[in-house]
């Protein structure tokens, strides 16, 4: 099972630019997602850069939602 560990490191590793936090209890997981890639792009679009990230591993995450932002978005 995935550990919050692994699920920032993956997507860090798939988007190297990328700042990432992230929190769960082994099933259901919350991200933060800061990455320039992301700017003009709708939601959609950056969730799938995401996921793309991830790859096969995705299937091994229960359940994941995430807040995808640009650099001038985070707060």
């Amino acid at each position: 099972m995935p550990t919050p560990a692994d699920i920032k490191h993956w997507i860090e590793q798939g988007l190297p630019s990328a700042r990432v936090a992230v929190e769960g209890d082994g099933r259901h997981f919350r991200a933060v997602v800061v990455c320039a890639a992301f700017a003009g792009k709708p939601p959609v679009e950056r969730h799938k850069m995401v996921y793309a990230a991830l790859g096969d591993r995705q299937a091994d995450i229960h359940a994941l939602s995430m807040r995808t932002l640009t650099p001038e978005q985070q707060p």
